[in-house]
């Protein structure tokens, strides 16, 4: 503002100049007069204009500086625009959610183990007549397979048919391990939406007080009520979108464990078998 007032100040005092200048060349001669007072004006208006579009674009450059804003700054204020309540309780779905797929991932990559070696180790021990090291084996590895080992190589003394029902039943209990929280997740992600659309409604009534206390449907009240009350409804869909993705792929890993353990479980009691036969037990 200071630089255009001054820009301002100073072409008219340049005008006034011109001004008098043709005045007093006026008296000498008309025609030059008149030409001079003519180039004079000329030059003071693009002067004029040209200080005042310098002061405008020095005075808009700032303005829209100012107004630009990164990610997290926009975040937060919809994060505010939505309602601390409601957003609250949807961010704390996300964060309790996100820490039991990180534990469910954890346990699960822990649980993996060279399968075919594993059995191959124990089928050696066992193919020397030496129990005590293939529990040994058993008990040092972690994972479903390797529980569902040690306890076979507990009974292996009781018969095949009991050996049979260990691994059948502790296998049960393996399975429940490795789909433990996974309810949790699923809760969350059913409840992170309806949160969302709760949310949306409780929105939509305010607007519509707001609407009644004015007395007239002006569409900025409409409008500003309801991208409020929607914005609880985008988080919800987020945070239910980012749980599903990671409860599909802990899926997938509960799903491949399992496979293993029934395939070990095979391959276990073919193992038991063949050394009750060999050693006639």
């Amino acid at each position: 503002m200071m630089k255009k007032l001054f820009a301002t100040i100073a072409c008219a005092a340049l005008l006034s100049m011109g001004l008098a200048t043709a005045a007093f060349a006026q008296d000498a001669d008309p025609t030059q007069a008149n030409q001079e007072q003519t180039e004079a004006v000329e030059s003071t208006t693009e002067e004029l204009t040209a200080e005042a579009e310098n002061a405008e674009n020095a005075e808009t450059a700032p303005a829209t500086e100012e107004t630009g804003e990164n990610f997290h700054q926009a975040l937060k204020r919809k994060f505010i625009e939505g309602g601390a309540d409601f957003m609250a309780i949807i961010a704390l779905l996300l964060v309790i959610g996100l820490a039991l797929c990180l534990e469910r991932i954890i346990y699960l990559s822990l649980c993996d183990i060279d399968q075919e070696g594993f059995l191959s180790a124990i089928e050696k021990a066992l193919d020397s007549n030496d129990i005590e090291k293939a529990k040994t084996i058993a008990r040092n590895k972690r994972g479903p397979v390797a529980s569902i080992a040690y306890q076979a190589l507990l009974r292996l003394d009781q018969g095949t048919d009991v050996v049979e029902r260990s691994i059948a039943s502790y296998g049960s209990v393996q399975g429940g391990l490795l789909e433990k929280n996974l309810s949790w997740i699923t809760l969350f992600i059913a409840i992170a939406p309806s949160l969302g659309f709760l949310g949306t409604v409780v929105g939509m009534v305010m607007a519509f007080d707001n609407i009644q206390k004015v007395g007239d449907i002006s569409p900025t009240i409409v409008a500003g009520g309801m991208k409020v009350a929607l914005i609880t409804t985008i988080g919800g869909l987020i945070v239910a979108l980012i749980l599903q993705l990671f409860y599909n792929y802990i899926l997938n890993k509960v799903e491949s464990h399992l496979n293993k353990m029934e395939d070990a479980s095979v391959s276990m009691m073919d193992i038991v078998i063949k050394h009750n036969l060999k050693y006639g037990k």
